[in-house]
């Protein structure tokens, strides 16, 4: 990921137009227009032998005879000539270019190289950033910049848009400006050969200017790039995305675009499914206010608008606020009906209105207000609307409205939209603006929920010791006895069985696990089974274990002659009559890597066909949002004589899945086709686990809690460990936060606040270690529970080029050491990444944190903000601390 020279190309003071024209249908034609017609107040130098003036501007016949090196260079010449054109912008100066010729990859550039790879080639000793190719452009309306061949300028705003497709882009261009809607930039991606998403939305995101990013996409190139921008940009402001195209699924396995879908929502974005929906859901989110629940309330005019609003809202998955005793009787004082959604009369005084509104509003158990109105003959819109948005102005909870109609109602409509309240042509979308709210708090909820702990570590040793020995047996699939110790070294109980060579061994086994026992061909026939009934279940005794075993054996001979037997695998049977049947699975998308799919086993797995995915690692949050995504959560509840199955061990497992996941990428795929789940817990019945050698060490999206990088060290006479810091952490770490003095919070956040809110909180503990690392030191304390005894933590940006620091220790382990040894740990981590420095900035006051950087080899300079110093670790060529 990097953000390299986007500057240039985001704030050119300069732009050239390589191949810039006069000719009827020629991009350089009507792009070079765009520019002059756009007002860019940097001057604009058309490139092309064949003019001395276009535009009323000189034009330069050669690129050395431009008068300095363009900023941000424009090329639409031929595919053949761009390496060239981009290897002498870059050895002018030039940082930035918009290719806007496609096709380059099909053109053959010699040395067995096409364009595309030449151009990269070209422009990388420069550091030259390329937009494209094959882009429409780029417009910042702010600037007076229309570098594009659009047909039409952009109005300014505040929403940024990033477009994949040309032709998507100017559609969407086209049609925002027919709604008077603006952009603080509009891009045209292209192909994405340099810049991509996942750079542009770490521009993006530090871009005060933008306070949404709307990404129009067709397909990711590298997603664990994507995910770590996404994940970042969309902390600090809505990212909303819309996905052109569904790809199909592959053979039985989950749809690609429940695994996009899912990919969105741990990411903390919304996605939408049309361009008109992309833009209501920026109007929605721009002026929603903070949202607890999914209860909303409805009043109307008009018994039918309520309904259709009831009916959307169920459609959705949301639900109806119930009203309290309190709400009901003031109702009842105005003479209004009690009831939700509530229908006042077509002549009802803007009085009775007023009254009913504010008894919703003050209602405890709605989290938000839909109003709801069509036009009457009897009291004007306009003054419903003047007498009611005060009110909801003032409102602290989210209120939607919808005026239904036309002429009648376009001044209420208008009064609305001015008072900033979010305002819809239809009950439907009203509602869909309030489903638009409640994914898009879920999902960021995602990103800061506290996870519990799991009992206990896996044995990931023992984990190792059967995978390696399968591979180094040539071994495609585990056994089934490798498949239980496999799962069992992750928690994960399985049903006991036993392998055997034959009917005796098989008698033998039965008797030790204990009947009932169920019977399997053995290992040999995994993939047969089904073809020669190779299993037998509720065998209740050693006379029907031995019938069966021999009239397996014969079947198998008969319908597979020539095959040696294939012995037997013995397992007992779990009598649990109150038990749902589920399935788990790890499926590897093209895109995003391994994926934990989640939904019903058994012989209604192929009824429902209903499954959620996940992205690993997963935690116990993210576990029971797969669960509850799902129409099997009803299951797992009470009903009827059932008790509730343990939804918290149905979570447990999810997790321990992906761990596995992310401990083994040796691993190919998982089936869990039957894991029965009941009061008492889990257990697999049926498990098939395949292996093949890893393909790549980074193959999943986001990266996994970086188990190598825990370490133990001596320091006071005792053993800490430091390790990087989990979502987990979250209960020691506010206990730590709690046990530091007041000043030394001062002197760390510059402030002295007394709490972390959860927020805080969860960006503390919740890092993405691709990007960021915290490290803390840990032991257990008096009661045996773990403590935080200090944390050093820092982010690198994009481009590695420096990493932002703090550290801070528990007051009273302060002038012990331990400092030292957690800044020891930061630096030989960001030193191995590549980290050019560690920088900061600490308080003048604070004369420990100076030391340590200085101890380090590090500089300590004034800052230009008074009452603050500059911290600078440089990394790559240092030697050890100084003594």
């Amino acid at each position: 990921m990097s953000i390299r020279n986007l500057e240039h190309l985001f704030k050119p003071r300069s732009v050239a137009v390589i191949g810039a024209s006069q000719q009827a249908h020629r991009i350089g034609t009507r792009l070079l227009a765009n520019l002059v017609e756009g007002g860019f107040h940097g001057p604009i130098w058309p490139v092309n032998p064949k003019y001395d003036t276009l535009a009323g501007l000189r034009c330069y016949h050669k690129l050395s005879a431009l008068p300095e090196a363009p900023e941000l260079a424009i090329i639409c010449t031929p595919a053949a000539t761009i390496p060239a054109v981009i290897a002498e912008l870059g050895a002018r100066g030039t940082r930035a270019a918009i290719v806007m010729t496609a096709g380059l990859d099909k053109v053959k550039a010699g040395g067995g190289r096409n364009v595309r790879q030449a151009m990269l080639q070209a422009a990388k000793p420069h550091l030259l950033r390329i937009l494209g190719p094959g882009s429409v452009g780029l417009l910042i309306p702010a600037l007076g910049l229309n570098a594009s061949f659009a047909h039409i300028a952009a109005d300014p705003g505040k929403l940024a848009f990033v477009s994949q497709s040309g032709a998507l882009g100017t559609a969407v261009l086209d049609w925002a400006s027919q709604r008077g809607i603006g952009f603080s930039t509009f891009i045209a991606m292209g192909e994405g050969a340099d810049i991509d998403f996942g750079d542009l939305l770490d521009y993006l995101a530090a871009d005060r200017d933008t306070s949404a990013i709307l990404l129009c996409l067709e397909q990711i190139g590298g997603a664990r790039k994507f995910m770590s921008a996404g994940r970042l940009a969309a902390r600090g402001k809505p990212v909303i995305v819309l996905k052109a195209g569904r790809d199909a699924p592959l053979d039985g396995g989950i749809d690609p675009d429940a695994v996009f879908d899912a990919a969105i929502r741990r990411a903390g974005m919304l996605r939408v499914h049309s361009t008109e929906d992309l833009f209501d859901a920026v109007e929605t989110l721009a002026r929603a206010r903070g949202q607890r629940g999914e209860r909303l309330a409805v009043m109307t005019n008009g018994g039918g608008l309520g309904l259709i609003a009831a009916d959307a809202l169920q459609a959705g998955g949301a639900q109806l606020a119930p009203l309290s005793e309190a709400t009901l009787e003031r109702l009842r004082k105005l003479g209004a009906p009690r009831a939700n959604p509530l229908d006042l009369l077509a002549d009802a005084p803007v009085e009775h209105y007023v009254g009913a509104l504010e008894a919703l509003l003050a209602e405890d158990q709605a989290d938000a207000l839909l109003f709801l109105h069509a036009p009457t003959g009897m009291v004007p819109s306009l003054e419903i609307a003047q007498a009611l948005a005060p009110l909801l102005q003032a409102a602290s909870k989210n209120v939607l409205s919808c005026w239904m109609g036309g002429r009648a109602v376009g001044a209420a409509r208008q009064h609305f939209a001015a008072a900033g309240l979010p305002t819809y042509d239809t009950p439907e979308k009203a509602v869909h603006g309030f489903l638009q709210i409640m994914q898009y708090r879920r999902n960021q909820d995602l990103l800061i929920e506290v996870p519990a702990q799991l009992p206990g570590a896996p044995e990931r040793a023992a984990a190792r010791a059967v995978v390696t020995a399968a591979l180094a047996a040539g071994r495609a699939e585990l056994g089934e006895m490798d498949v239980q110790a496999l799962l069992a070294a992750y928690g994960i109980p399985m049903a006991p069985a036993e392998v055997a060579a034959d009917v005796e061994q098989a008698a033998a086994a039965a008797a030790r696990i204990g009947y009932p026992v169920a019977l399997k061909l053995g290992d040999a026939a995994l993939g047969q089974r089904a073809d020669v009934g190779g299993v037998v279940l509720d065998l209740d005794d050693e006379a029907m274990l031995r019938a069966a075993a021999i009239a397996m054996r014969e079947r198998s001979r008969r319908l597979r002659p020539g095959e040696a037997p294939a012995g037997f695998t013995v397992q007992r049977m779990a009598r649990r009559p109150e038990a749902r049947e589920l399935a788990i699975a790890v499926d590897k998308d093209a895109v995003f890597g391994p994926v934990i799919v989640f939904g019903q086993g058994g012989l209604a797995a192929g009824l429902s066909g209903e499954r959620s995915a996940g992205l690993p690692p997963l935690n116990m949050v993210l576990a029971r949002d797969m669960v509850e995504r799902t129409r099997v959560a009803r299951l797992l509840d009470a009903y009827g004589q059932r008790a509730p199955a343990d939804i918290d061990a149905v979570c447990r497992t999810l997790v321990q899945v992906a761990e596995l996941v992310a401990d083994l990428p040796e691993l190919d795929g998982l089936r869990i086709d039957s894991l029965l789940a009941d009061a008492a817990g889990v257990t697999v019945l049926n498990a098939r686990i395949a292996l093949a050698p890893p393909r790549h060490p980074c193959a999943m999206a986001i990266r996994p809690y970086p188990q190598e990088l825990e370490q133990e060290v001596a320091w006071q006479g005792e053993t800490i460990l430091l390790r990087p810091i989990r979502p987990e952490d979250a209960p020691q770490h506010l206990a730590f936060f709690s046990a530091l003095a007041l000043d030394d919070v001062r002197l760390r956040f510059f402030s002295s606040m007394r709490e972390l809110a959860p927020q805080q909180l969860a960006s503390m503990t919740q890092i993405d270690y691709d990007r960021a690392m915290a490290f803390i030191a840990t032991h257990h304390g008096a009661d045996g529970q773990p403590e935080t005894l200090g944390v050093v933590r820092a982010v690198a940006d994009p481009d590695n080029l420096r990493a932002d620091f703090a550290i801070i220790v528990r007051s009273d382990l302060k002038g012990k050491g331990l400092g030292n040894v957690l800044f020891q740990k930061l630096v030989d981590y960001f030193r191995s990444r590549g980290t050019g420095a560690l920088t900061g900035e600490a308080l003048a006051e604070n004369g420990g944190v100076q030391h340590l950087v200085r101890r380090f080899g590090g500089t300590v300079l004034v800052s230009e903000e008074a009452g603050m110093v500059n911290l600078l670790l440089p990394l790559q060529g240092m030697g050890a601390p100084l003594s």
